[in-house]
């Protein structure tokens, strides 16, 4: 085949996957906006607002992540599935669309019940009620913005556009009120200002661009959404009360200086290994299909190689780069850093054993018990080292080791059952 030819082809190709190659083109660009927006702000936050009222932020957004977590229930997956597969039925697009808006309102007014309890018994929550209270309304935002729908109708270009406009709405408004330790206040109802809006154009854009109706449903024909979203639920459990549970740790255990050293570290690694995780996503329809045991053992090398390399460029250049962020008083977050590291190269090695071993031989229980194994061992790791010595250093170390051992895990069972043979 001649050059004209190879050209002629790939253009077929493009031609023919446009619309999934805008999708993973638009969902890249959300997850790399996300990450780098609070990184090219966070600077200018730590010195305006100081490391404990920033602390306290993140522990209450931890707090109300937990109960998102919840409100959401794994219905994402199975709605995006649904949307897919009826996207030219508007009735049966209108009955999805109010039934995943109803389950989760049904489920808001839940948590809003046990978030209110919470307010004023917890004594930290008590203190700050309005930071706490501002926190949980945001979560409301994911309720209304309907990111799976524009998912299922292959339109991530509208998600990306609307959060690119929150943003770019957010940022003059941060840098205009949040000026001194006092305006946490100002921060975080800006930020809960700008989520509710971008939910609602989101709400607004079903109805008045895709001609879609919402409405209210009755618990008794939810059953059968809740039903089928139950084991994303549960299968994902494990993993968000592991990462979710770290700051409340902290700040619980140490203070809310320490949750913000944290963050700071947990950022820092954050950017490689949002934008890494991604490779698996991109390669796994492709390798799915016809999948050879020698391609899947180069992809392990290669991402092995990639992640530690990461780590690396974490420890040569985290100092500096944290220094620039933080600035005085917020070194520990080095340490932390290259600590939680480890995580670039779990995420990324384990993912590649999920992706490529697993999920081809039907092994999703090897899933569900190395995530499990993971949690457990985490709080294993936490609680004994806390009671040994006191510092928020335990905690990645802690992160580390399951981190390792979920390596170890994914290796074990491979190599015990011949799969890569």
């Amino acid at each position: 085949m001649g050059i004209g030819e190879k050209v002629h082809s790939l253009r077929i190709l493009v031609f023919n996957n446009k619309k999934i190659i805008e999708n993973y083109f638009f969902m890249t660009v959300l997850q790399v906006l996300n990450s780098f927006f609070y990184l090219l702000i966070y600077p200018y936050l730590i010195r305006a607002l100081g490391g404990s009222a920033y602390g306290l932020y993140v522990f209450a957004t931890s707090i109300s992540t937990y109960f998102l977590f919840v409100i959401n229930f794994g219905f994402d997956l199975p709605a995006t599935k649904a949307i897919a597969e009826n996207f030219n039925n508007e009735k049966n697009l209108e009955n999805i669309i109010s039934s995943i808006f109803t389950s989760k309102t049904y489920l808001f007014l839940i948590c809003l019940f046990v978030f209110v309890g919470m307010l004023y018994t917890i004594p930290v929550f008590s203190k700050n009620k309005s930071i706490f209270f501002l926190c949980f309304v945001s979560v409301y935002s994911f309720v209304l913005f309907p990111q799976w729908f524009f998912q299922g109708m292959q339109s991530m270009k509208t998600v990306t556009f609307i959060q690119l406009g929150i943003k770019l709405l957010s940022l003059p408004l941060i840098f205009w009120l949040v000026k001194k330790e006092g305006d946490l206040f100002s921060y975080v109802s800006i930020l809960t200002f700008t989520n509710l809006v971008g939910g609602i154009i989101g709400f607004c854009i079903i109805r008045f661009k895709f001609h879609l109706k919402t409405y209210w449903l009755p618990l008794s024909s939810l059953k059968i959404w809740f039903k089928q979203s139950q084991p994303f639920f549960l299968s994902s459990l494990a993993g968000s009360l592991k990462e979710y549970s770290v700051p409340i740790i902290i700040g619980s255990f140490f203070g809310m200086k320490e949750v913000a050293i944290y963050d700071l570290a947990n950022k820092i690694v954050m950017v490689p290994r949002t934008i890494f995780m991604s490779v698996n996503a991109a390669i796994f329809s492709k390798l799915i299909v016809n999948i050879k045991n020698h391609i899947v053992k180069k992809i392990i090398k290669i991402e092995t190689a990639i992640s530690l390399f990461m780590v690396l460029l974490i420890v040569v250049f985290g100092r500096f780069i944290i220094h620039i962020m933080g600035g005085n008083g917020m070194e520990d977050s080095y340490y932390l850093s290259i600590l939680l590291a480890v995580t670039i190269v779990s995420w990324l090695v384990v993912g590649a054993y999920i992706n490529f071993v697993f999920i081809p031989h039907n092994k999703n229980k090897y899933i569900a018990i190395n995530q499990v194994m993971a949690m457990f061992s985490f709080f294993i790791f936490c609680i004994g080292g806390l009671l040994v010595y006191k510092s928020i250093m335990v905690l990645g170390v802690a992160i580390a080791l399951s981190g390792i051992l979920e390596i170890v895990y994914c290796v074990s069972i491979t190599y015990k059952n011949k799969y890569l043979a």
